[in-house]
């Protein structure tokens, strides 16, 4: 029989659950559903998602650590590589593994190169099949088949983020199996992201959800300044990085239009998060070939890859 942990309150439970899937999976608005609010971004467009952004949630006794990685796809890129190595490293890291796939989707071939690969991932899996009201009960079952004779996993649970089914028997399911322990963050704390990036990134969320089709993903976004004004405002000054001036032209917009919509909705986001009222003031600038800068990479809290 195992040691009691000691210097625990009896019964407290937590541990680290990484999230992998292909891209646009639900990973992010997973996470937020079973948070309860949003810690991470949400966007049609693929690889949303750059590093590792946790989600803190607590369940009776249980505190968990939600692991938002990036989607996982056949890397082409320097930024691409960088992203789903940081993917596979929070998989390896974590206490839990869930691996999503999309109802509508199912094992096709991003999914089946993911399912391939677990098998070196020394961690207890579970599936999560995320969508399953947009698919028929038969097609879920067959996925659900399908899955689990090609890798070994230890439950799996049909949800729908969006909506919410399933998520409270998955998070129940995840309290009762996360290692005992001592909780590792306040009780009132819902992610680790320093509110400077969380800004950031809820600026770039705004950016992509505006602009999906005509921006290309390599676009970011940094806080140069964060600073209490008179009033009790918060005066938030960001710049949006793009690689090219044609780029800088569509985030402006035609007399500025598109940088007022964009900073207006996230001002009001931001200003629900830290509750206080907000001066937000966006910039746009040329950072060429900044995908190739390792700076940029520590800044984004990844691993600048060598090839």
């Amino acid at each position: 029989m195992a040691e009691p942990v000691t210097g625990v309150p009896a019964g407290r439970r937590c541990g680290f659950i990484a999230l992998i899937g292909a891209p646009n999976v639900g990973k992010s608005t997973l996470i937020n559903a079973l948070v309860g609010t949003k810690v991470t971004i949400v966007s049609h467009k693929v690889q949303t998602t750059r590093t590792l952004l946790r989600g803190i949630a607590i369940d009776g006794d249980a505190q968990l650590v939600f692991v938002d990685t990036p989607g996982i796809f056949h890397p082409k890129r320097r930024l691409d590589r960088a992203m789903v190595a940081t993917a596979w490293a929070g998989a390896h890291d974590a206490d839990i593994v869930g691996v999503l796939l999309d109802a509508r989707r199912g094992i096709d071939e991003e999914a089946s190169a993911l399912i391939d690969r677990l098998a070196g991932v020394r961690r207890p899996k579970i599936l999560l099949i995320n969508k399953v009201d947009l698919a028929d009960k038969p097609a879920l079952l067959t996925l659900a088949q399908g899955a689990n004779e090609r890798a070994a996993l230890q439950a799996t649970f049909m949800i729908s983020a969006l909506t919410g089914d399933g998520v409270l028997d998955l998070k129940h399911w995840l309290a009762a199996e996360v290692p005992a322990g001592p909780w590792l963050y306040p009780e009132d704390q819902i992610t680790d992201a320093p509110m400077r990036q969380l800004a950031a990134e809820i600026t770039r969320e705004k950016l992509y959800l505006r602009l999906h089709q005509e921006l290309p993903y390599q676009s970011t976004v940094e806080t140069e300044v964060w600073k209490d004004v008179k009033g009790g405002a918060l005066r938030i000054e960001q710049t949006i990085y793009v690689e090219r001036e044609s780029q800088r032209k569509i985030v402006l917009g035609k007399g500025g239009a598109t940088i007022k919509a964009i900073g207006a909705q996230a001002r009001r986001e931001i200003a629900l998060i830290v509750e206080q009222p907000v001066h937000l003031f966006l910039f746009v600038k040329v950072r060429a070939g900044w995908g190739d800068d390792p700076e940029r990479y520590r800044e984004m809290g990844l691993e600048f890859p060598r090839e």
